[in-house]
């Protein structure tokens, strides 16, 4: 169990961390570089989940991957799901790793649904968000995400924390729309009734890893569980703003090879 002045010591150097990669040079190293191709907020949204969906492999690859995507959509993400046709819809290729054509058609058609009968993402999360955490309202999402007619194998590509899944794609893309920060990285265009001590960390191999080195994180298994041990840990570091240190957590790996 970690001390008092052992865990003192470890929130001051991630905070350091977090003023260090909390920076805009973060953005064109990371997916969020594809929804920062837009000022539109529905842009904004679309981009953003479509590039967060495809988050996992290489960075590079995802970047590419996902910016070739921009353009196969006229670089109008948002005017592409509302208006095109089935056949525009059906003719766009595309793969990344397992995230394939027909899954892509899906998520056009689910997301439609969802800007035409619900009010888009957006609304859906503060309709069902709880005051302690999102991870419910996920869950939640992804039902009415898929209530239209779609491929099952589709499903896989939206996690569910109530299924045990550490959801990092979902919770990395709700730090991007939910938290504001004074550098120009997260768009912050949901802060509002969400509140940034809503969201939780986006937990993967590698930020679990570095948490573990930090002795931060006992849980071996990156799921859900693991989420909700690191997460309590991270808000009493900062009750209003705890998943900044996924800023911390991230660059350490991925920058400082720590």
């Amino acid at each position: 169990m970690q001390t008092e002045t052992s865990l003192i010591d470890i929130k001051e150097f991630l905070d350091e961390k977090v003023y260090e990669f909390n920076q805009a040079f973060f953005i064109a190293h990371d997916p969020i570089s594809i929804p920062h191709r837009y000022s539109k907020k529905e842009d904004i949204e679309i981009a953003g989940f479509i590039a967060a969906t495809i988050a996992w492999g290489n960075r590079k690859s995802i970047i590419q991957n996902a910016n070739k995507l921009m353009d196969k959509l006229g670089d109008s993400p948002f005017d592409f799901v509302m208006t095109a046709s089935a056949k525009q819809i059906k003719a766009i290729e595309f793969v990344h790793r397992t995230f394939n054509s027909q899954d892509l058609h899906c998520f056009i058609f689910c997301l439609r649904n969802l800007y035409k009968n619900h009010g888009g993402m957006q609304d859906i999360f503060e309709e069902f968000a709880k005051p302690e955490s999102l991870q419910v309202t996920i869950s939640i999402f992804k039902t009415i995400f898929f209530e239209i007619d779609h491929l099952q194998r589709t499903e896989k590509h939206v996690s569910d924390p109530l299924k045990g899944s550490s959801a990092k794609r979902m919770n990395m893309l709700l730090r991007w729309f939910v938290r504001k920060d004074n550098k120009g990285v997260d768009f912050g265009i949901w802060n509002g009734k969400l509140q940034a001590h809503q969201l939780s960390l986006p937990l993967d191999v590698h930020t679990g890893n570095i948490a573990r080195k930090l002795g931060l994180l006992k849980r071996k298994q990156d799921d859900a569980k693991a989420v909700l041990e690191i997460d309590t840990i991270l808000r009493s570091f900062d009750p209003i703003d705890p998943v900044k240190y996924d800023f911390a957590l991230f660059g350490l790996g991925a920058f400082d090879k720590f």
